[in-house]
C-alpha cells in the first residue's frame, strides 16, 4: 500500500519533504502536484521505477518523459540550449511549459526518444516541487498523471489512492493544482513549434 502525505501547498513540511526524497532515492514511484496537474515521478537513475510508470500509463518507447528541474542552471546540465533558447526559457520559467530539447550526454539513453535523442524539460511554479527538487538535488523523471483511456489528468488525491494504491509508493495530497497538462514546445527546430496546447499561453508559438 502507498504512503499518503498531506503536504501544505504554500509551506511544505520539511519532515514530509525529506521522507518523500528518501522514497525517491530508494527507487520509489510517487504521485505529486505541479503547477499544471498531478504527475507520476521517480529518480532519474531508477530504471525499474521508470518501467513501473510506463506500465501504469501503458506508454510505449516513443513517449517523451520529462525532467522536472528546479531552475535554468539545472536544465543546462541535461539539455543543449543556445542563447536564444535560454532567453525564451528564462521568460517562461517557472511555469506550466514543457520544452523538448536535444539531450546532453548526462541523460541516460533509455530516457530519450529513440529517434530524436531529445528530452522534455520543465521548471514548475509550485512550492512542493521546489522543496522536493531542492532536497533531492537532481531532477525528477516525470509524466502527467493521465491514466489509459482518460483525456484529463487525475485531480483528486483520494481517487488516486483508490485507483493506484498498490502501484505506487507514495501519494502526495498537495491540494487542487489544476487539470490541464503543460503546453509542450519543440525546441529542436527553428522556429520552435507547438506540440501540445495546455495550461501555458501558447500564442507566441502559433504566429
Amino acid at each position: 500500500m502507498a504512503q499518503f502525505f498531506q503536504i501544505h501547498p504554500a509551506n511544505p513540511q520539511t519532515r514530509l519533504i525529506r521522507r518523500t526524497v528518501e522514497i525517491l532515492l530508494e527507487g520509489g514511484v510517487i504521485l505529486y502536484p505541479t503547477d499544471s496537474s498531478y504527475a507520476l515521478g521517480c529518480q532519474i537513475g531508477e530504471k525499474s521505477a521508470m518501467e513501473r510508470i510506463r506500465r501504469i500509463r501503458k506508454l510505449d518507447d516513443k513517449h517523451n518523459f520529462t525532467l522536472v528541474c528546479r531552475d535554468l542552471s539545472e536544465i543546462t546540465t541535461y539539455a543543449k540550449i543556445d542563447n536564444q533558447a535560454f532567453r525564451l526559457l528564462k521568460s517562461l520559467t517557472p511555469g506550466p511549459y514543457t520544452f523538448i530539447h536535444e539531450a546532453t550526454k548526462q541523460v541516460p539513453r533509455r530516457l530519450l526518444h529513440p529517434k530524436r535523442k531529445a528530452i522534455g524539460i520543465r521548471v514548475p511554479d509550485n512550492e512542493i516541487c521546489r522543496a522536493l527538487l531542492g532536497e533531492l538535488d537532481q531532477p525528477i523523471l516525470s509524466t502527467t498523471l493521465i491514466l489509459p483511456g482518460d483525456d484529463r489528468p487525475l485531480t483528486d488525491p483520494e481517487e488516486m489512492r483508490e485507483l493506484l494504491d498498490k502501484q505506487v509508493d507514495l501519494i502526495i495530497d498537495g491540494g487542487f493544482c489544476g487539470l490541464e497538462p503543460t503546453t509542450v514546445v519543440d525546441m529542436t527546430a527553428e522556429p520552435p513549434s507547438l506540440m501540445r496546447r495546455g495550461k501555458g499561453d501558447a500564442s507566441m508559438f502559433e504566429e
